[in-house]
C-alpha cells in the first residue's frame, strides 16, 4: 500500500469534509432501545456519483429509481430504510420508492432526482408509508450522523460496519468514507449487500463510475457467506470535490493513486461483511497464486470460498484438504494437477499435486483461530487473486429457519 494511504481513526462515511447523515426510527422494524431503521447521507455540495447494482434479474423498484437517477449524475443524498426490501409488491414499490425519496427531497432541500433511495430487508411487504411520511421530518443531520446511518441500515447484523481512509497528495489531504451492511444472503457477482462511500475529492463522473466497479470486482465481489444473492444490493460513491485541487480523471497522476485507497477501504468493508456472517464465528481467506492470469486466479479463489464444504470444514477446525482442492478443479480455472501446492496458515499440505505428511493435531490447532488462511499456488503464471468467507454453522439455519416468524 502506498506510504502515503492511511486509515482514519473512528472513520465514517462522514468523516470526508463536507458529509453529513442521520437516523430514526421509524417503527419498520420491531422496537428495541437504540434501534434506527431509517437514515439520510447527504453532502452539502454538489456531488459526482456512481454506482454498481445487483446482477439479480428481480430488483427492487428502489434499484431501478436509483439507477436512473445515477445515470442523469448529480446524485448528492440517499435515503434508505431497513427492515423491508421493497420487492415484489408491484407497482406500489415504484410509487413507494419515489415518494420515499421526495420525502427525502423536501427534507434536505434539494430536487428529488438528487437522492438515491435504498431499502434492505423482508421481501414481498409493502412499506410502511404512514411510518415513514412521520419519520423522514424527523431525521436530524450532522457531521456526526455517521455511526446511526450505519445502524440505520443493518438487518441481521450483529454491528455497525464503517471505515474511512486518506491520503495525502500534492500537500492536500483527500479523504473515502464508508458504511456497509451485510450479513446473510451474500455471494460474489455483486454482492448482497448495501455500501454508501464518499469522498472529498474532486472526480470527474466516468473515472468514478471506472473506479467502483473495478474496486467492487476486487472486494465486494470476492466475497461470500452462503451462496444467496439479493434483489437490493448497491455500492453508491459519492464524491463532492471539498478537498480541492484539481479533478481526478483517467490519465491523471492523482488516478491510480485515489483508485488504490478505494480499493483497500472496500476490501476492508468487504471483509467486515464476511466477518459479521450468520451465524460465523470465523473468517477464512483464499488466494490463488501463480495462475494463467488474474481472472483466472479470482475464479478460482471464488470457488473455494463459496463452497459449502469447504465453510463446514472450517467450522469444525478440520483440515480436509481435498474439499479446497476440489472446489478448485470445478471452478473452471486452468490448473495443472502435478504442479499445485496448497498450504492451511503456512502449512504446506500438498506440493507437486501430491500431499505432503503434516502433524494434523497442530493444523487443527491452527484452524481454531478466528482467522485462516488457504493459498494455493498452481505455478502457471503471475495470476493472483483474493476471495473471503465464513464458516457455516448450526447458527445460520437458526437464523434463517424463522427469519419473517
Amino acid at each position: 500500500m502506498n506510504q502515503s494511504i492511511e486509515f482514519v481513526s473512528e472513520g465514517t462515511v462522514t468523516t470526508p469534509v463536507g458529509f453529513q447523515a442521520g437516523a430514526t426510527f421509524a417503527g419498520i422494524k420491531t422496537y428495541a432501545k437504540d434501534k434506527l431503521d431509517i437514515g439520510i447521507l447527504y453532502s452539502n455540495l454538489p456531488c459526482s456519483s456512481a454506482a454498481v447494482f445487483t446482477t439479480n434479474r428481480i430488483q427492487s423498484p428502489s434499484v431501478v429509481l436509483t439507477r436512473d437517477r445515477v445515470k442523469k449524475g448529480g446524485v448528492r443524498a440517499a435515503v434508505v430504510n431497513s427492515g423491508i426490501a421493497n420487492v415484489l409488491v408491484g407497482k406500489q414499490g415504484y410509487d413507494d420508492a419515489l415518494e420515499m425519496g421526495d420525502l427525502a427531497a423536501k427534507n434536505l432541500g434539494l430536487p428529488q432526482d438528487e437522492v438515491a433511495v435504498l431499502s434492505t430487508g423482508i421481501i414481498g411487504v409493502e412499506q410502511p408509508m404512514a411510518l415513514i411520511r412521520a419519520a423522514v421530518p424527523k431525521i436530524e443531520i450532522s457531521e456526526s450522523g455517521g455511526n446511526s446511518f450505519a445502524r440505520a441500515i443493518m438487518t441481521t447484523d450483529t454491528n455497525p460496519k464503517e471505515a474511512a481512509i486518506s491520503y495525502v497528495y500534492d500537500e492536500r489531504k483527500v479523504v473515502i468514507g464508508g458504511v456497509v451492511k451485510g450479513s446473510g444472503m451474500i455471494h460474489p457477482n455483486m454482492a448482497t449487500m448495501l455500501a454508501f462511500l464518499s469522498t472529498d475529492a474532486p472526480v470527474d463522473a466516468d473515472f468514478l463510475q471506472d473506479a467502483i466497479s473495478e474496486s467492487a470486482d476486487f472486494s465486494f465481489n470476492m466475497i461470500t457467506i452462503d451462496g444467496d444473492t439479493s434483489t437490493n444490493d448497491t455500492v453508491l460513491l459519492l464524491a463532492n470535490g471539498a478537498a480541492g485541487g484539481p479533478t481526478i480523471k483517467k490519465g491523471s497522476k492523482e488516478a491510480s493513486l485515489f483508485k488504490e485507497a478505494l480499493r483497500e477501504l472496500c476490501i476492508v468493508l468487504a471483509k467486515e461483511i464476511v466477518r459479521d456472517g450468520e451465524g460465523a464465528s470465523k473468517l477464512f481467506e483464499v488466494t490463488v497464486g501463480g495462475a494463467v492470469n488474474d481472472e483466472d486466479a479470482r475464479i478460482g479463489a471464488r470457488a473455494i470460498a463459496s463452497s459449502s464444504l469447504v465453510k463446514t470444514a472450517v467450522y469444525g477446525s478440520d483440515p480436509n484438504w481435498g474439499r479446497i482442492i476440489a472446489a478448485l478443479g470445478r471452478s473452471g480455472s486452468e490448473i495443472d494437477e502435478e504442479k499445485i501446492a496448497l498450504y492451511i496458515n503456512g502449512v504446506c499440505i500438498m506440493e507437486n499435486g501430491l500431499p505432503v505428511p503434516f502433524f494434523k493435531d497442530s493444523v487443527v490447532l491452527l484452524m481454531k483461530g478466528t482467522e485462516i488462511s488457504f493459498r494455493v499456488e498452481l505455478n502457471l503464471g503471475q495470476g493472483v487473486g483474493t476471495a473471503w468467507g465464513c464458516d457455516l454453522s448450526e447458527g445460520y439455519v437458526t437464523i434463517n429457519s424463522a427469519y419473517t416468524t
